[in-house]
């Protein structure tokens, strides 16, 4: 499958660029991926715009199934100036109130398909003891964090609290700054965080196995949903893009 020009060639925006947002084509309709940073300006309004451009029928969001609730209640609230973004929820809050009309699924860990794989790698590699508990530990936390979303959608949805598990992360840039401003610093956060994950040598760690799964899985479910007819967007975190690029451009 051959890959379409670059979707950032149609935005004079400098937040959608090729290092964030890779389209993909094929015979049932266009992958179009956009990279986020988590709660970053940047990251909202290109999500916010790409989506207004592209109106896909489903919308592809790295978050757990069970999470997807949450951020649906999210994205539905209005605060009393009725800002066009969600108070909450970040760039996926945002995806969904962007494409109210798209099939939105969740296509991150954890699930049982993700759970088998890893269980799998770990006994064929004859992984460590010590390696096993780092790794089962991990995706222990990533399980409560997905169960606490679910919670928290029952509780905002059934009474007048919006609960909010876990904390939101603030940067030194805010959506008021300039286009210039938020691209420029989401550029430089991102390169500082590569740089730093560069100098970390986690071949073999339970890290690395948590998160090659997580990818290979993605990859899987993103197969399974552009398999439809339409357009599919997939809001994903920017490190991931490059491999979920690679593997579904074969």
């Amino acid at each position: 499958m051959d890959e379409s020009p670059s979707l950032a060639e149609s935005f004079d925006d400098p937040r959608i660029t090729p290092q964030f947002c890779r389209r993909l084509s094929a015979p049932a309709g266009d992958l179009v991926l956009v990279g986020v940073v988590h709660d970053h300006p940047a990251s909202i309004a290109r999500v916010e715009r790409v989506l207004d451009a592209v109106e896909p029928a489903t919308l592809a969001l790295e978050l757990p199934a069970v999470a997807l609730p949450l951020y649906r209640v999210y994205a539905r609230k209005r605060d009393a100036d009725d800002a066009t973004s969600p108070r909450f929820g970040g760039e996926m809050s945002a995806a969904i109130r962007a494409a109210p009309e798209a099939d939105h699924v969740g296509i991150d860990a954890p699930n049982l398909s993700f759970l088998r794989r890893l269980v799998t790698r770990l006994v064929a590699d004859r992984a460590s003891p010590a390696t096993a508990r780092r790794v089962i530990a991990s995706v222990g936390g990533a399980t409560r964090e997905a169960l606490a979303c679910r919670v928290a959608a029952t509780l905002t949805h059934a009474t007048s609290m919006t609960v909010v598990p876990g904390d939101r992360v603030e940067y030194d840039c805010d959506p008021e700054d300039s286009p210039e401003r938020q691209a420029a610093h989401e550029r430089s956060h991102v390169a500082g965080v590569q740089a730093l994950l560069g100098s970390v040598d986690t071949d073999g760690s339970a890290l690395a196995y948590r998160d090659d799964t997580r990818e290979h899985c993605m990859v899987e479910r993103l197969e399974a949903v552009r398999s439809d007819p339409g357009d599919v967007v997939a809001v994903v975190g920017v490190d991931h893009i490059d491999r979920l690029e690679a593997e579904l451009s074969t």
